[in-house]
């Protein structure tokens, strides 16, 4: 939020300078992102002080030799006025009026020799140093400047006009230098999205006192009351709990005063007109939304459900008609409503409408609807002001995209109390500002009003949890510079409170506080824990955490324990970085078309979701049922700007309850299943492009699986079995299942083409992308609590080569597992280094050459140790898979 200190001070005295503003500002909660300069030290256009001033027109004349020219006479505090040439649009409207001085029109007068930026450059930012010039056969060395020229906007149609009281030749700087803070509001601090609220931290946090804005009314005129001619109808009071209606009449629509216009612009809003511009003028400044309808409007549509009355009430003329009437309701099936910005949006049968009889009004807490928008014909408005259910309105937010700024404060939280406060503010300025008059009444629907938040508050609790000691009366000082109302209990209420106060402190001489929370406030909760911990924050902030002592905790630690599941999770991404991988963290919410891709359209349509009730956007609405569809969506975008893409995520799928569960009851029944899973995707080359000898082809199955063998041997699993397997996701023959320990893990393999096309995998050269999905719960459950580390061998291996026919048929993990168990315990490696298929060895053949490594711990093995080992082995594979020894 863009807060102009200027603006600031209308309610607090500003005593800092605008850096140590912010720093205070940033330890209270309130981070100041960055600080604009606009006039002063530090802007990028400094104004001079002397020759750029406050200018009063006395008179506007024709040039006599351009048409499109004007001589602007111009009081400036010196001996006499100076005449400028200029072309302003909105000048021209005082030609030929003479004397204009009773006007009291002023503009920024800048003098020869000053800087400014350059208006009729087409780059932003472009500076000039004013020089006098003959213009039309008049010399001119002045000008008169539009908010361009000055750094305050981009608009160069005209000069600024207003009606400054400050005296002519005040420097510019003096009045209109400033600076705006960008703050950075989070949602616990939504009470500060607006000049008050800020105003309200500064007044803390400074010792200064809070002035609050002008909400007196004008007399009202005439007999007719406001609560005659509306009638205000809620359906849901829980999402409206309060709806304030006033109605100003005779108003003009007009351009709104030049101050107003300045501070909308430098808090980041464009002028409209006076009515619009009031509206979001007391939005950013109150912090409370609210809506101007164009009465007439409102009044023709009542024709239409409400026939003329025979015997109309006091004050309402003859044959005037029945009252209007505005009903807040949740929106019906198919029904649409036409916003101010022209789109028409189909509404979520859960939002919250402001209609009539008629139809459809506005969006309630969003946006205004186009059918009562005010125009430059509305002479009557009714003003409203309402509060709603900050959850609804998010969700109908959200569902709509509609990111409208009443719907960023009501989405957070504004209590109904501040309803009237913005009403009453809104409807002084519109009847000061517009011309308008106040009918008689304010209307105020307001059927249960939220009883006020008290916690009571030890002293005690405050310095066990600041580690400081405040005595009550600083903490009372504290609490009400932000506006609690703080009572000391009673003799008789503080002994009932002795027996809650901590450990370790003097209970006789410690007392405490019954705090009554404002109602601006909604995030002190009325627990009576939390609250005394929302409380001491609050203290905690004003009297500044850089303050707090760095003290030991006086509370005895919790017994320390290792988080196996965390450090075996741990152990897993370090082994994958080791590999080469990069990890990725992915959303854990997609949907089921998104998962259709991968998991097939028809089994998705079976699938049980966790569905969100109000989700962020339409892409994210269920909790997963697959890690692998996320990260392949990474890969896919990596994969189009990078020729090698490895990556991988351990993170949870969501699955729904068993049957077992469900019958169980409790928790389980109603939760879903978090499962941990392990998901790889590799493609592109098998190494970086390098000047060194690189590997640049593409990765294939055997890389995938190296890789994985890694991770399992620095896991120290038992025994691992890569066996064939089919999936609809994988290429046909190009699939494994991993098991170890004779539980299934998960698969690993080359995806199936139609896979990559789904997911737009670009595959340097059309290469094979591949990926692995495990259960890592059930992978993590096979890892021992501790393994043997070896010693560096002291006696050397012997190393023989073997190559055994077999089937066609035989898995080569079958034959490296019985050469392992049967080679063992001198057989420390056996590795496969060539496959042959040819006449040599028949058809329906193949040959498998291992090399195999022989090693004793206690003594030197022999070639004939070696050879008795090797002959075992090759008995055993002849006996069970009639394996032939190759020569």
């Amino acid at each position: 939020m863009k807060v102009p200190i200027s603006w600031l001070r209308d309610f607090v005295e500003i005593t800092l300078s605008a850096e140590e503003l912010a720093e205070r500002l940033t330890l209270a909660g309130l981070e100041v992102g960055s600080i604009r300069y606009v006039g002063v030290e530090g802007a990028d256009l400094v104004w001079d002080r002397e020759k750029l001033v406050l200018g009063h027109l006395l008179k506007v004349e024709q040039h006599p030799q351009a048409d499109r020219l004007v001589l602007a006479t111009v009081e400036i505090g010196a001996d006499k006025p100076e005449t400028v040439v200029t072309g302003a649009p909105n000048l021209f409207e005082f030609v030929g009026q003479g004397d204009i001085s009773r006007l009291g029109l002023k503009s920024p007068f800048v003098m020869e020799g000053a800087t400014v930026y350059d208006g009729h450059a087409k780059e932003p930012g472009v500076k000039m140093k004013l020089k006098g010039r003959e213009i039309r056969g008049i010399m001119n060395r002045h000008m008169l400047c539009s908010e361009k020229e000055l750094g305050l906007s981009d608009e160069h149609e005209g000069i600024i006009l207003t009606f400054e009281e400050a005296a002519p030749g005040t420097p510019i700087v003096d009045l209109w230098g400033d600076a705006v803070l960008d703050i950075d509001i989070t949602p616990n601090m939504i009470r500060c999205a607006s000049i008050l609220g800020v105003a309200r931290e500064v007044a803390a946090l400074t010792g200064q006192k809070l002035r609050y804005p002008d909400t007196t009314l004008p007399p009202v005129s005439g007999k007719k009351r406001l609560a005659d001619d509306l009638v205000i109808e809620t359906t849901h009071p829980e999402l409206n709990p309060r709806f304030v209606a006033i109605l100003i009449e005779g108003i003009t629509i007009k351009e709104s005063p030049y101050w107003m216009q300045r501070r909308l612009r430098l808090a980041g809003m464009r002028p409209i007109n006076n009515v619009v511009d009031i509206s979001n003028y007391v939005m950013l400044e109150m912090g409370q939304p609210n809506h101007a309808f164009d009465w007439d409007i409102l009044r023709r549509r009542a024709l239409n459900y409400n026939p003329p009355l025979s015997s109309p009430p006091v004050g309402r003329t003859e044959g005037g008609h029945g009252p209007v009437k505005i009903i807040t309701r949740l929106a019906q099936p198919g029904e649409t409503v036409l916003t101010l910005d022209g789109k028409t949006h189909l509404m979520p049968e859960f939002s919250i409408l402001v209609t009539d009889p008629q139809g459809n009004l506005s969006i309630g807490g969003i946006m205004g609807g186009g059918e009562s928008e005010v125009s430059e014909h509305s002479q009557n408005i009714l003003l409203e002001a309402a509060a709603w259910n900050f959850i609804n309105i998010r969700r109908t937010s959200q569902a709509l995209n509609i990111k409208s700024e009443a719907a960023y404060r009501f989405s957070r939280g504004v209590h109904p109390s501040q309803a009237m406060f913005g009403a009453l503010r809104g409807a002084k300025l519109m009847a000061d500002l517009a011309g308008g008059k106040i009918a008689q009444g304010v209307l105020d629907y307001y059927p249960n009003p939220p009883q006020p938040v008290v916690v009571t508050l030890h002293q005690a609790e405050v310095a066990r949890l600041l580690g400081v000691e405040l005595s009550l009366a600083e903490i009372k000082k504290i609490l009400e510079s932000l506006e609690f109302r703080v009572e000391e209990l009673e003799a008789e209420a503080e002994t009932n409170q002795k027996s809650k106060i901590p450990k370790g402190y003097d209970v006789e001489n410690q007392k405490s506080l019954r705090v009554t929370v404002p109602d601006h406030r909604l995030d002190i909760s009325a627990d009576p824990t939390i609250g005394q911990a929302d409380l001491v924050e609050e203290i905690a902030r004003i009297y500044g955490y850089d303050r707090l002592p760095v003290s030991e905790m006086a509370d005895e630690l919790p017994p320390q324990r290792n988080n196996v599941s965390l450090d075996r999770d741990e152990r897993v991404r370090d082994l994958l970085v080791q590999s080469g991988l990069q990890e990725v963290i992915t959303y854990r919410l997609t949907t089921p078309a998104a998962e259709g891709r991968l998991l097939g359209a028809g089994q998705v349509d079976n699938m049980a979701y966790v569905t969100l009730a109000n989700p962020s956007t339409p892409e994210r609405v269920v909790m997963r049922h697959s890690l692998l569809n996320s990260v392949l969506e990474i890969a896919a975008e990596n994969t189009k700007h990078h020729r090698r893409v490895q990556v991988f995520e351990v993170g949870h799928i969501y699955l729904p309850p068993s049957q077992d569960m469900i019958n169980r009851g409790g928790e389980a029944a109603i939760l879903p299943v978090e499962q941990r899973r392990l998901a790889l995707v590799m493609t592109g080359a098998r190494e970086e492009e390098s000047w060194l000898d690189a590997d640049i082809s593409p990765v294939d199955f055997f890389d995938l699986k190296g890789v994985i063998e890694s991770v399992l041997a620095g896991l120290h699993v038992g025994e691992i079995v890569f066996s064939p397997a089919r999936h609809p996701a994988y290429y046909p023959g190009r699939v494994a299942e991993l098991s170890v320990n004779g539980q299934a893990i998960g698969v690993l393999g080359q995806l199936h083409p139609q896979v990559v096309q789904a997911y737009d995998l670009k595959s340097e050269n059309d290469g094979p992308v591949l990926a692995a999905d495990f259960d890592l719960d059930r992978l993590l459950a096979q890892v021992p609590d501790g393994h043997v580390v070896k010693s560096v061998p002291r006696f050397p291996p012997v190393q023989q080569d073997i190559a055994v026919i077999v089937d066609e048929a035989v898995p080569a993990e079958q034959v490296h597992v019985l050469i392992t168990q049967t080679g063992r315990p001198l057989l420390t490696e056996a590795r496969l280094f060539d496959l042959f298929r040819g006449e040599q060895v028949g058809a329906g053949k193949k040959s498998l050459a291992y090399s195999l490594t022989f090693q004793a711990d206690d003594r030197t093995l022999t070639d004939r140790d070696a050879a008795k080992q090797q002959q075992k082995i090759v008995q055993r594979l002849e006996r069970e898979l009639g394996a032939k020894l190759r020569s």
